[in-house]
């Protein structure tokens, strides 16, 4: 399994949400999206996407005021 980081911080929205996509195709079953961004939408919209599209959150946390990190486990 691997895991992946992606640096989305000064990203707005839409765009942590399409670099997420974009990202899940590279990956193969098992391995883990590590996204970090600061757009407060996303904190909705990607645990949403995942959501729908049978990908699992392992991990949703804040990193700072205005800061989250979510992991999300391809399936």
């Amino acid at each position: 399994m691997a895991q992946v980081t992606l640096e989305t911080n000064g990203s707005v929205c839409p765009f942590p949400l399409v670099e997420a996509k974009q990202a899940m195709t590279t990956l193969t079953n098992g391995d883990e999206l590590v996204i970090h961004f600061d757009c407060t939408q996303a904190t909705d919209a990607i645990p949403r996407w995942a959501a729908e599209s049978g990908y699992p959150v392992t991990d949703f946390s804040k990193r700072g005021p205005a800061e989250w990190s979510i992991t999300v486990q391809k399936a």
